[in-house]
């Protein structure tokens, strides 16, 4: 029987799907604060969960009193302390599961997603019918928050003026301090009030600690061969497998949006004669995917070049070097996972 490649899917999601469809990824479907297990040496990460906990529970109690009041009098109550809660760290240390915890522990409505599927939801919908669903939200969690150029720092700064006038919390994930969001992808300056006007919100909590995924771990897998990936792609149920260059054009042609729809249901993906980005366009395209294998927990067989090289030097010393930092991360666990599971004969 043929593989199946993911450059024959075309993924779409209907306008009613994209608020509907705002919840965490598979592989964060039954994190908790009790199954965070913080890092003895780094304190901050105890810290973390007890901050993130009480958030929660000031978004349930703030959640009942909203609905008692606007059904009385039509209007929201004022909420002790900052709306906002933003998880800043490096990657690989738990914020994404914190978020997820958060997210669990409080009643809904609430919506979760990336920092892409909220834009694409604004698009999709237009401005005003995006604040008028999600300030129904009681909880709006956000990760991978980033604010790569000035359209999307108006636009979320908007955004979120909006939701949290209307009651709705908000929790973030990023490796950026809210105060930096954009330095060193656009001029910043230039829009400094506007981000420091976002940075007002959130009251921040630093979780430290070295990448989780990989402590103690050897070096990622080495590539295979491509007879060794065809045969891996065929002997495993639901695998795909693909040429490396025109995945890259296919992905492209998609909205970043839409790549966890392009994978779901996947058991495992195959990329022959993977090399470096060629540009920095690619490479942001590249990081959205790997983030949505991760979140699926679907692993990655590759042959060509290492994982490890996807990203050019010069990619890693600009200002998307912790997305790309977090990529390589994140794919290199899922090429361990590809090595560790036996192919079935």
């Amino acid at each position: 029987m043929p593989v199946e490649k993911l450059t024959d899917r075309r993924p779409e999601i209907g306008a009613d799907e994209l608020v509907t469809t705002l919840v965490p990824p598979p592989r964060f479907d039954g994190v908790r604060f009790s199954t965070y297990v913080p890092n003895a040496d780094e304190p901050s990460q105890a810290a973390a969960v007890e901050a993130c906990s009480a958030f929660a529970d000031r978004v349930a109690a703030s959640g009942q009193q909203k609905s008692g009041w606007r059904s009385l009098f039509g209007r929201k109550p004022e909420v002790e302390g900052k709306p906002g809660l933003y998880l800043d760290g490096g990657f690989g240390v738990g914020k994404t599961h914190l978020l997820a915890s958060i997210w669990h522990a409080v009643p809904g409505p609430k919506s979760y997603g990336t920092f892409v599927e909220l834009t694409h939801v604004v698009g999709a919908l237009g401005f005003a019918e995006a604040v008028r669903r999600l300030s129904e939200h009681r909880l709006l969690a956000i990760d991978e928050f980033e604010l790569d150029d000035p359209g999307d720092t108006m636009l979320v700064n908007r955004l979120l003026r909006e939701l949290t006038a209307a009651g709705v919390f908000v929790a973030a994930t990023s490796n950026t301090l809210p105060d930096k969001l954009g330095e060193g992808r656009f001029a910043a300056e230039d829009f400094l009030r506007e981000i420091q006007a976002l940075s007002a919100k959130f009251g921040v909590v630093r979780v430290d600690g070295p990448d989780y995924r990989h402590r103690g771990l050897p070096d990622p897998p080495a590539p295979v061969t491509d007879e060794e990936l065809l045969a891996s792609a065929e002997a495993r149920p639901g695998s795909t497998i693909d040429d490396f260059d025109a995945l890259c054009e296919h992905l492209a042609t998609l909205h970043p949006s839409g790549y966890g729809r392009l994978v779901d249901g996947v058991a495992a993906v195959h990329l022959r004669g993977v090399r470096p980005a060629g540009d920095q366009s690619l490479a942001l395209r590249l990081v959205a995917l790997a983030d949505r294998l991760y979140d699926r927990a679907i692993p990655v067989l590759v042959s060509g070049e290492s994982l490890s090289g996807l990203f050019t030097e010069e990619m890693l010393a600009g200002g998307y070097r912790k997305k790309y930092l977090r990529a390589v991360s994140r794919l290199t666990a899922l090429a361990r996972d590809a090595a560790a599971s036996p192919v079935p004969r």
